[in-house]
């Protein structure tokens, strides 16, 4: 299997339209790895690509995707879903008559599957793309698999009820990609001896250099978001063999050079974690 990151950026991609900061100037003249477009990634051999974001377009048209077998959503926020048009762009034949429509398996786990069907339109839309035969919906119940080309993948989810991260397996590899939402996860025994994980930065309330506080301790984000001081702790207590970060957040206002350094700090501490960049591609064969 091969992980290959479209986008790692947050809620806000990097460059911010019109911020004219230290970090969004810098990815504005110099682009890739020091820009950050919308959260999503592609594994290659299952070929399940996880999550839309706006910005899907162009990060599948720069990657190195051939074939997409099946698209797996994780929670219904903006930033991870916007981009659904890609099911039609990819699928539709707008040229025969009768159309020749290709089409792929859309996954979605079960509260995934509930939220959709009553937040920005997301249910009406996919159903839409159904009946004009551009995808193949399955709603998956908690605790239900499904095998993509020899992989088998599981939704489970996180301590946020809404927000699922996945178990991917195949006969050599164990691996889990959590795209958002760490906030209280505590993981458990059955995560054990996976070779890689793939996880969220979190905030940096602390900049993860200066130990300067970057956002008050009053901020109801505290409550609502996991930091990155707490997403290490998660990292200890699940023990993968490598971690990659990714959904960056421009608000950080860390740049690409600051997170070889924060990458320099960790492995001193003894912990094999690197922070994902846009067209990064990891080989686990």
């Amino acid at each position: 299997m091969k992980i290959e990151f479209l986008g790692t950026g947050g809620a806000m991609a990097i460059p911010r339209p019109l911020c004219k900061c230290r970090v969004c100037s810098e990815a504005r003249k110099i682009g890739v790895p020091y820009s950050r477009s919308g959260p999503s990634l592609f594994i290659h051999g299952p070929n399940i690509l996880i999550d839309t974001p706006e910005d899907i377009y162009f990060q599948i048209n720069r990657s190195s995707i051939e074939k997409i077998d099946g698209v797996l959503y994780s929670h219904w926020h903006p930033d991870h879903i916007m981009g659904r048009r890609i099911l039609e762009s990819i699928h539709a034949d707008w040229r025969s008559y009768p159309p020749n429509n290709k089409q792929s398996d859309v996954y979605l786990p079960e509260q995934v599957a509930i939220d959709f069907r009553h937040r920005l339109g997301m249910g009406d839309h996919l159903s839409f793309f159904s009946k004009q035969g551009y995808i193949n919906i399955h709603e998956l119940k908690d605790g239900e698999a499904f095998t993509s080309n020899g992989a088998v993948i599981t939704p489970f989810r996180l301590e946020e009820p809404y927000v699922y991260a996945f178990l991917v397996e195949d006969k050599n590899h164990k691996m889990v990609i959590a795209p958002d939402e760490l906030n209280n996860w505590k993981p458990d025994d059955s995560l054990n001896n996976i070779d890689l994980a793939i996880l969220p930065m979190g905030v940096a309330e602390y900049h993860p250099l200066t130990g300067e506080r970057q956002i008050p301790q009053e901020h109801p984000v505290l409550q609502e978001e996991c930091t990155f001081i707490e997403t290490v702790e998660i990292i200890k207590r699940l023990n993968p063999k490598r971690t990659i970060l990714t959904h960056i957040e421009e608000s950080d206002g860390l740049s690409f050079d600051d997170f070889k350094e924060i990458e320099n700090n960790l492995k001193a501490q003894g912990l094999n974690i690197s922070f994902a960049y846009d067209t990064l591609i990891v080989d686990l064969e």
